[in-house]
C-alpha cells in the first residue's frame, strides 16, 4: 500500500467517523425539539434541553461557516448550502423574542431532516434512485392525478343526490377518492347507492394497483442505484 493510498483510506476513516457523529448530533437534535413540546415539564429538564440545544446548535454553526468558507458562494447556493442555513436559523432569529411568537419558524428543525442525507449513505442511494426513476415517477404521479379526478367525477354523479351533504360537488368527492384510492377507507364517507358501491369496488381494486407500482419503481431504481454505487466504489486492500 502506497502512502498516498494510506493517507486516502485516513481520510475516508475519518470522513466516515464524522459523518456519524453529526448523524448522531442531528438526531439527538430532533429528539431534543419533540421533548422540549411535553407539557409540565420540569424546569431543569427545560433547561438541560436548552443546554443541549445550544451546543448542537454552535456545532452546526460551525460546521456551516467551515463549509461556506471553503465552498463560497457556490455552497451557499448549493442545495445542502441552503438546508444547514434553514436548519441553523430558527435558533438564532429566536433569541431574545418569545418563542411563541416564532414557533412556526422552529418548525424549520425539521429541517435537519434533510441534513441526513449529506452524511448517510443510504438516503444518498434513495435520492441517486429517484433520480434514475424520476421520469416514471413523473408519469405516474399524472397518471395517479387524472385517476383521483375521475373517481371524485364518477363517486358525485352517484351520490350526490343521496348525500348531497357528503358529495356537494366534485371537490367535495376528492376526499374521498384520495382515501378509497390509496386503500385508507377512514369510514367518515361511504357511498349508499348501488352504483355507487359498485363503482367502489372497482375503483379499490385498481387502487391496490396503484400503491403497487411506486413499490416495483422503487426496488428496481435502488438495485440499479446499488450497482452503480459499487461501481464507483474503491476496492479494500
Amino acid at each position: 500500500m502506497t502512502s498516498e493510498s494510506s493517507d486516502d483510506a485516513v481520510t475516508a476513516e475519518s470522513n466516515r467517523h464524522f459523518d456519524l457523529v453529526m448523524q448522531i448530533l442531528i438526531c439527538i437534535s430532533l429528539v431534543q425539539f419533540s421533548i422540549d413540546t411535553l407539557p409540565n415539564l420540569q424546569p431543569r429538564t427545560r433547561a438541560f434541553l436548552e443546554y443541549v440545544e445550544d451546543f448542537i446548535m454552535v456545532v452546526f454553526t460551525i460546521e456551516y461557516v467551515i463549509r461556506l468558507y471553503r465552498g463560497g458562494f457556490q455552497f451557499a447556493k448549493s442545495f445542502y448550502g441552503i438546508v444547514d442555513l434553514v436548519a441553523i436559523l430558527p435558533f438564532y432569529l429566536s433569541m431574545g423574542f418569545d418563542l411563541r411568537a416564532l414557533r412556526a419558524f422552529r418548525l424549520l428543525r425539521l429541517v435537519l431532516l434533510l441534513k441526513l442525507a449529506r452524511y448517510n449513505r443510504a438516503v444518498a442511494r434513495f435520492h441517486r434512485a429517484f433520480l434514475i426513476a424520476r421520469e416514471e415517477f413523473i408519469l405516474f404521479a399524472f397518471a395517479a392525478l387524472i385517476l383521483l379526478f375521475l373517481a371524485a367525477v364518477g363517486i358525485y354523479y352517484f351520490e350526490n343526490e343521496a348525500q348531497p351533504e357528503a358529495f356537494a360537488s366534485v371537490f367535495h368527492s376528492l376526499w374521498w377518492a384520495v382515501a378509497t384510492l390509496t386503500t385508507v377507507g377512514y369510514g367518515d364517507v361511504y357511498p349508499v347507492t348501488v352504483g355507487g358501491k359498485v363503482f367502489t369496488t372497482l375503483l379499490l381494486v385498481v387502487g391496490l394497483g396503484i400503491v403497487s407500482i411506486p413499490a416495483g419503481l422503487i426496488a428496481s431504481a435502488l438495485g440499479e442505484a446499488r450497482e452503480i454505487e459499487g461501481k464507483f466504489e474503491p476496492e479494500e486492500s
